[in-house]
Parts: C-alpha cells; sequence; structure tokens
C-alpha cells in the first residue's frame, strides 16, 4: 500500500510545484494589477501544496527532504500531467487552466477528506479551505470574459477547446488505481473526473461557452508514467537552477 500511497502524493505534489512555477511567470506580467497580483497569489498557494505532500513523503515514507524532491530528480521521475507542464501562453489560455486545475483539485480534497490515509484527510481539510478562493477567482473572471465582448467570448471558447484534451489528462488513472479504492484511500480518478466535469458544467453555460463534445476528444495521458511534454525539461532547467549550483549540503 505504501507505494501506492506514495505514488499519489508524488504526482498531486508534481502537479502543484509545476503549475506553480508556471503561474508565477505571470509576475509583473498580468494584464492588470488585479490579476498579476492574483496569480502570484495562486503560484504561491500551489507550492505550498507542493510543500505539504512532499512533507507527507518525507515524514510517512522516509522519502528525500521536500527540497530535493523538488529541485533533484531527473525529467522521468515527474509524475505531473501534461496540462500544468505548457507554458503560460496568452491570458485566456491561463486563466482557462487554472479554472479547470482549480476545480479537479477542489474535487480531489473534497473527497480526500474522507480518506482512510488520516495524514492525508487532515492535510486535504487544510488545502480544500483555500481552494476555495482560488475557484472563485477562475468562476468568476471565465463567466465574466464569456460574456463580456464578442473578443473575450471567442478567445475563452478558443482556449476552453484548446485546454481540454490536456485537462482530461489530470485524470490518468495510476498503477495503483484499483489497490488505492478497495483501501479507501482514494476514490479514483474516473469518479473524480465526473465530479469535475458536474463542477465546471454549469459555470461553463453560465459564461456562455459550450462544452466541447468529450466523446471526441483523446485525453493526454503520459505524465503520470513519466513521459512528458518538450516543454518540461527546459522548465526544470530554470527551477532547478540555483539548487543545482549549490552543494547538496549547504545551508542558506
Amino acid at each position: 500500500m505504501s507505494e501506492a500511497i506514495k505514488e499519489l502524493l508524488y504526482k498531486m505534489g508534481d502537479d502543484a510545484l509545476v503549475l506553480g512555477h508556471r503561474n508565477s511567470e505571470w509576475t509583473g506580467l498580468g494584464p492588470i494589477l488585479e490579476e498579476d497580483i492574483a496569480f502570484s497569489s495562486l503560484a504561491q498557494d500551489q507550492i505550498g501544496h507542493a510543500l505539504a505532500l512532499y512533507t507527507l513523503l518525507e515524514k510517512e515514507f522516509a522519502e528525500p527532504d521536500p527540497d530535493r524532491i523538488a529541485f533533484g530528480r531527473d525529467e522521468m521521475q515527474y509524475k505531473c500531467c501534461h496540462f500544468v507542464e505548457l507554458p503560460i501562453g496568452e491570458y485566456d489560455f491561463s486563466l482557462m487552466r487554472d479554472f479547470l486545475f482549480d476545480h479537479a483539485e477542489q474535487c480531489r480534497f473534497t473527497s480526500l477528506q474522507g480518506s482512510s490515509f488520516a495524514p492525508l484527510a487532515a492535510l486535504a481539510k487544510k488545502i480544500k479551505g483555500e481552494l476555495k478562493y482560488h475557484t472563485l477567482h477562475g468562476d468568476l473572471w471565465v463567466t465574466k470574459l464569456g460574456n463580456g465582448t464578442e473578443e473575450s467570448h471567442a478567445r475563452m471558447q478558443s482556449a476552453l477547446n484548446e485546454c481540454m484534451r490536456f485537462a482530461l489528462g489530470m485524470f490518468e488513472p495510476g498503477e495503483f488505481e484499483n489497490e488505492l479504492i478497495e483501501s479507501g484511500v482514494f476514490i479514483g480518478e474516473n469518479a473524480l473526473q465526473q465530479e469535475w466535469l458536474a463542477a465546471i458544467t454549469p459555470i461553463i453555460e453560465k459564461a456562455g461557452l459550450t462544452m466541447p463534445d468529450l466523446s471526441k476528444i483523446e485525453a493526454e495521458y503520459g505524465g503520470r508514467k513519466g513521459y512528458h511534454t518538450e516543454y518540461l525539461a527546459p522548465m526544470l532547467e530554470e527551477m532547478t537552477e540555483v539548487y543545482r549550483s549549490e552543494e547538496p549540503t549547504a545551508v542558506w
């Protein structure tokens, strides 16, 4: 069971770390000051969630310390989905990505409050409260821009269409999926995806957008098995530059 829980924690932590780093790239580049600050705040929370999950790995499973997990691994050892690896692109893409990702996280941590793995259940209760503000931010702007001008509506619809195949990749089943479900640790990716669709569909409709036909979309899988897009390696090169320049035992 420990290997199954470790895999779950690694993929959740890696999703949060990589998207947190991507969102930090908006610092100083936001379309308005409010959004510049908002994306910086989202990034800080997401990297904090990664730290909390990596800390569980260290304390409960004797894995390396959080800094070494975050900055000391090779590309194929990361278990993040392709969705979080993509460059920030234009604001409409980053906003739609965060909207879809944060609702998935809200569903994931809500379900994990009832996990049979008590340390994760306790952490889920704390993180779920923070995610409330993430989803409020995404809901507000997706609705506002979807119902805005002809251009803003078109751009949000285009972003939704572009994001969806990658967003479905967030729910790539892991190697230990059945074991996690049977032991009550996690409800499973298929059930989580259904909860996510039920959460986002009313907001997409309220925004005047059209949900893509999911039956015609092939999900982007591979990240959970260590196979990543061409964007992850250069991002890791930049993200780990300072860590790699120091001796492993250096103290700040």
